[in-house]
């Protein structure tokens, strides 16, 4: 028998679901997202519960990642797990044509609106599947991966993630990797990178860059988040930056979506309405908060504060989700909320998802 928790506990109360009337027309894109529910099927297989929190979302597209799934991230191992992530998502475009769309173009985005599909934006968190062979970045983007994140927190062959102390920048092949992610029409992302990486990824590429999934240093000044030069840097580029749903938008507290509220509302006034986005790096799906899943939290937070991902202090039971936008229908609500703070309903649709379609037209073609 599963345990569930009382909303409240451990978190704010989730926000009961808001309409907000444009959201029916809204392409809705979500710049980092999974499918499932906590904690899944043995096999990893989409049942019915999962299809339907996609459907009931009213997002259109999410931005999924197939790599790296953990250590090692190069050799043979690595490769196989990549492989297997691109047929097990080639094989759920296949089984539920229903529910998703495959996205690789412009164009696509609008037809899995139009069809009330959500697409699925096939993408890296780390550049190591390209290895050392940069032939692989054609092959990558053959098998339909559009998105290729530069580094994730370590460093790799490209450049220093978030949390190398040594803050080196992007490298020489990293300058490769850009130009040739550019050259095949595969969106650069920034996430994750370090300082340097940041500003050098962002300068070095030719075409808008995504910030898929971050916060506002200004804000929060903790290694995921972006400076206000780099953020600026990507809008006058042309890119856009994603607003996280995890920890990162606070050093102390549980973050709730008042605090993502604030990044959104800075990030408008440093990069303007058309260079924000959401990324929220969570499932599509609420999390059932069982206690099996506050038991293996609880573990998680400590090591990860062990290992000075997060500052000490910190509560017991931190969260990677708004605990108040706990539910399928999170961009409505968070949608509702910002015109209720006199944001108007173009730029709200903007940066539900307008921004991220329109830097993907312009990259894919």
């Amino acid at each position: 028998m599963v345990t569930c928790l009382s909303p409240a506990a451990g978190g704010a109360e989730p926000q009961p679901h808001r309409k907000w009337a444009p959201f029916a027309t809204t392409l809705a894109i979500d710049g980092s997202a999974g499918i499932g529910r906590f904690p899944g099927r043995e096999d990893g297989s989409l049942d019915e519960l999962d299809l339907g929190d996609a459907r009931a979302s009213g997002l259109s597209a999410v931005i999924l990642t197939l790599a790296p799934n953990g250590f090692p991230r190069y050799g043979e191992v690595a490769d196989a797990r990549v492989n297997e992530q691109l047929a097990y998502w080639e094989g759920n475009l296949t089984r539920h044509p229903e529910a998703f769309a495959r996205i690789a173009t412009g164009a696509d985005l609008a037809r899995a609106k139009r069809d009330g599909k959500v697409g699925l934006i096939l993408g890296f968190q780390d550049s190591s599947p390209i290895g050392e062979d940069l032939e692989r970045v054609a092959m990558f983007q053959r098998r339909g991966v559009r998105v290729i994140q530069l580094t994730h927190n370590p460093r790799n062959l490209v450049g220093d993630g978030c949390m190398e102390p040594g803050n080196a920048g992007l490298s020489a092949f990293g300058h490769q990797v850009v130009e040739q992610l550019n050259a095949h029409r595969i969106l650069v992302d920034v996430a994750h990178g370090g300082r340097r990486t940041t500003a050098e990824g962002i300068a070095a590429s030719k075409a808008p860059v995504l910030i898929s999934h971050t916060g506002c240093a200004a804000l929060a000044d903790v290694p995921r988040c972006t400076t206000d030069q780099s953020l600026k840097a990507m809008a006058d580029r042309g890119g856009v930056a994603g607003i996280v749903f995890w920890p990162y938008l606070s050093r102390k507290e549980q973050p709730t979506s008042e605090h993502a509220i604030r990044h959104i509302e800075h990030a408008i006034n440093v990069c303007g309405e058309d260079h924000v986005g959401i990324g929220t790096d969570g499932s599509i799906s609420a999390v059932n908060r069982t206690a099996q899943f506050e038991r293996e939290n609880r573990e998680l937070i400590a090591r990860l504060v062990k290992e000075n991902i997060f500052d000490s202090g910190r509560p017991a039971d931190l969260y990677f989700f708004l605990p108040d936008l706990n539910h399928v229908r999170r961009f409505e609500t968070l949608g509702a909320m910002l015109s209720a703070r006199g944001h108007s309903d173009a730029r709200i649709e903007k940066i539900l998802g307008g921004n991220f379609a329109r830097v993907m037209a312009e990259v894919w073609g």
